[in-house]
């Protein structure tokens, strides 16, 4: 294997801790983007970071009635924005891929370009964002070509405990996608801390009765600010508490609050996976480009990271 993460995914007595990150807009030109990731990696030099991720945005209109808050835009290709950050910092980056769109003959070109043109060793497959539309090739069919593939890829996949809040089986689609080889999970931004919890605890007690080591899951966390990202993180699908979007909102300081929120729900999915040995990560990432949301994120990145931190050395002097 040739990515530097995947040994440190192996070590489960440490928590491994990213950043996630949006490509520019597609019409940005070369300068400005320069200026841009220059700008995000001199936030990171001041963190202490395993990696970064790059998600591929997608318009996902067809997932919900709901008009999307703040407007779909495209965006530069990811594996560009991936090649840019990682030659900047020298920090590995886990692309993020969305398959549905393509036939199987183009994901195989982009599995090729991607390894060879951009240098990319780990990624995370993504599929349709609902179950309508044009679905040319869907998850487990790429599973199944990238396992044919001749280039060794770290594969991640993305775990939603919304998804399990409401069927139930979310642990299942993490069995079955190890299976199809990934490494790690990473989740959807966490406001429901209780969700995560029962994922987590029906997935360790599974790993248990079936003699599976449990794969790493990474909580992703992301600061809010305003009533309109916090719709923004309701149209994607996150799930927030009624009581926690009324203590955001109506705090004097709804940014520093959200901070909060997050760190508490991380405390409460500590004392729940820890002891249940399923190995944690971080990714922090800012859903909007505003700057106070962005400096956040970087505030955030550090208290919890710090928190885990804590709990895995407090647990190894127990061990």
């Amino acid at each position: 294997m040739n990515s530097k993460l995947s040994s440190k995914f192996q070590d489960p007595n440490r928590g491994v801790y990213l950043i996630g990150t949006t490509p520019p807009r597609s019409s940005v030109e070369e300068d400005k983007l320069a200026e841009i990731s220059a700008k995000l990696l001199q936030r990171i030099s001041e963190v202490e970071v395993d990696g970064l991720i790059v998600y591929d945005i997608q318009d996902e209109s067809s997932r919900t009635d709901k008009p999307r808050p703040f407007p779909f835009m495209s965006t530069q290709d990811p594996r560009a924005w991936s090649k840019r950050l990682r030659e900047g910092s020298d920090l590995p980056v886990i692309t993020y891929k969305s398959v549905s769109a393509r036939s199987e003959q183009e994901f195989n070109q982009w599995l090729d370009d991607s390894w060879t043109q951009y240098g990319i060793k780990d990624i995370v497959l993504v599929g349709s964002p609902s179950s309508d539309g044009d679905i040319k090739l869907p998850l487990s069919q790429a599973y199944k070509t990238l396992e044919k593939h001749n280039h060794p890829y770290h594969l991640g996949g993305v775990t939603i405990a919304e998804r399990h809040a409401v069927k139930g089986d979310e642990h299942l689609r993490i069995f079955n996608k190890s299976a199809s080889g990934c490494d790690f999970f990473i989740s959807q931004a966490v406001y429901n801390a209780q969700a995560t919890i029962d994922l987590i605890s029906r997935y360790a007690r599974t790993c248990k009765e079936r003699g599976i080591k449990p794969k790493r899951l990474i909580l992703t966390f992301t600061p809010c600010g305003s009533a309109k990202t916090l719709d923004f993180m309701e149209w994607l699908g996150i799930s927030v508490p009624e009581a926690t979007k009324h203590r955001i909102l109506d705090a004097k300081d709804p940014l520093a609050e959200s901070v909060k929120v997050c760190r508490n729900a991380l405390e409460q999915i500590i004392e729940t996976a820890l002891p249940l040995g399923i190995p944690l990560g971080l990714n922090i990432e800012s859903l909007t480009n505003r700057k106070d949301e962005i400096d956040a994120s970087i505030r955030l990145y550090k208290l919890l990271k710090a928190t885990l931190d804590l709990k895995l050395a407090e647990r190894s002097l127990e061990a």
